[in-house]
């Protein structure tokens, strides 16, 4: 996994850094640097143009990093003699100085710049950590990138701070022909992933079983809703809970989470209990809402950002009645368990009717023969809106659009049946709910 640091300097006595995905283009870093303010462009001995070329643009000097042997300290090499990292060697970071900046784009064509302190980044790995019960006996494979906080914060640093071990992909990223040998080469306990690649390790475990799979403590599902019938099948496939959860940039990751089973009732289909911050459903008057009754999911804690950078219309949004406001909608049952309904801005509203996509989303992939699905709203001249769906049927399946439409009218009311089904090969998702792309 290549990506491309940047430190960024507030004072000389504290500093930041953030993660950039590497396939970014050269306009595309160059707005990242910019916003950011980035004082320092760190990349891998090989380098990125794109990169490098905006950063040359903005005259930020660029350092190379290495690593010659895995016992040795990082190189840093700057690739301008003016360069000078004395400066950074002597920064010293306070706990409310800010530790990572990243962007999430979320509903806006903006990004909006997200930093996150030092305490931030500190209680978001005590709250992985403790609801996972992550030890230094645990060891995990990274599937995800680390420009995102769902692989940096949940796979790599809460691994790191139990003292538990962590190893990247043999291919350098997620392959389903090496995860398992990985996982079994270096006696994985867990991991975490998105939606996507469960269903990829599921459907490979199906065509091409391993001869033997690591005993896993758990594994977790984030960054997107998974299909109850998705997770019974890992459970079956693999003999670990799986656990799904809920997060977000702004939180620093983690908000809630099924427990592990010696810890509480795992529910399908909920994103568990909030874990280490206070979490409330309000309505757009910021009254609390009783359980079960649908609302705005809020949250305050330690580990939220205290507010977007350079960015007053965005923190006035989410900022109000003392809560970060998340924008997603979502109940806590009796028992304390969240429920997301969908994105505030994603309902699908049919002529009055308001449809969660992620609802007929499940629907969707509890058919045995549908590998993958996305359900969406297109404007409609009688409803203002109407819902269509594509799916991509399992190999060897000959689903078409009139079995789609049968199993959705058994399934749910008519007004959530889609008008529309596109069969097809490949799916660009919307955005998974209550999360930004920069989220997973």
């Amino acid at each position: 996994m290549t990506v491309c640091n940047h430190v960024f300097g507030r004072n000389p006595s504290s500093s930041y850094g953030g993660a950039l995905n590497s396939a970014y283009t050269s306009d595309e870093f160059e707005f990242y640097l910019s916003d950011s303010e980035s004082k320092i462009l760190v990349t891998s001995k090989q380098g990125n143009e794109s990169a490098q070329s905006a950063a040359s643009k903005l005259k930020i000097p660029h350092v190379t990093a290495s690593l010659p042997h895995p016992d040795s300290d990082i190189t840093l090499s700057p690739t301008q003699c003016e360069s000078n990292l004395d400066s950074v060697s002597k920064i010293v970071n306070d706990p409310s100085d800010v530790a990572l900046f990243l962007h999430t784009s979320g509903t806006t064509s903006r990004p909006k710049g997200v930093p996150l302190t030092q305490i931030n980044l500190a209680s978001s790995v005590q709250n992985i950590k403790s609801v996972y019960k992550l030890t230094e006996s645990d060891s995990t494979v990274i599937v995800l990138p680390l420009f995102h906080v769902h692989g940096l914060l949940a796979g790599l640093l809460s691994s790191l701070g139990a003292g538990a071990s962590v190893t990247l992909p043999a291919a350098g990223r997620f392959s389903a022909s090496t995860f398992w040998s990985d996982m079994n080469r270096y006696k994985a306990t867990w991991y975490t992933a998105v939606p996507t690649i469960h269903q990829i390790v599921l459907d490979r475990h199906f065509s091409n079983p391993e001869p033997v799979y690591p005993k896993l403590r758990f594994i977790r599902s984030c960054s997107a809703s998974l299909a109850p019938a998705i997770l019974s099948r890992l459970e079956e496939a693999f003999g670990a809970p799986v656990l799904e959860a809920y997060a977000m940039t702004e939180a620093t990751h983690l908000m809630s989470s099924n427990p592990l089973p010696d810890h509480g009732p795992h529910k399908p289909g909920s994103v568990g209990r909030p874990v280490g911050q206070e979490m409330a459903i309000l309505d757009e008057n910021g009254v609390h809402q009783e359980a079960g009754k649908s609302g705005e999911v809020c949250i305050r804690g330690p580990n939220v950002t205290k507010g977007y950078k350079n960015n007053p219309e965005a923190n006035k949004s989410a900022f109000r009645f003392g809560w970060f406001h998340t924008g997603d909608l979502g109940f806590l049952d009796p028992e304390g368990y969240l429920h997301l309904v969908g994105r505030i801005k994603e309902l699908i509203n049919r002529g009055g009717e308001k449809i969660s996509p992620i609802e007929v989303d499940a629907v969707l992939l509890s058919h045995l023969d549908i590998a993958q699905a996305v359900a969406f709203g297109v404007p409609d001249d009688k409803y203002g809106e109407e819902i269509n769906c594509a799916v991509i049927p399992r190999e060897g399946s000959d689903m078409d659009e009139a079995e789609v439409l049968r199993f959705c009218k058994k399934n749910l009311a008519g007004f959530k049946v889609p008008k529309k089904v596109f069969i097809t090969d490949s799916l660009s998702q919307r955005l998974p709910q209550g999360k930004s792309s920069d989220d997973l």
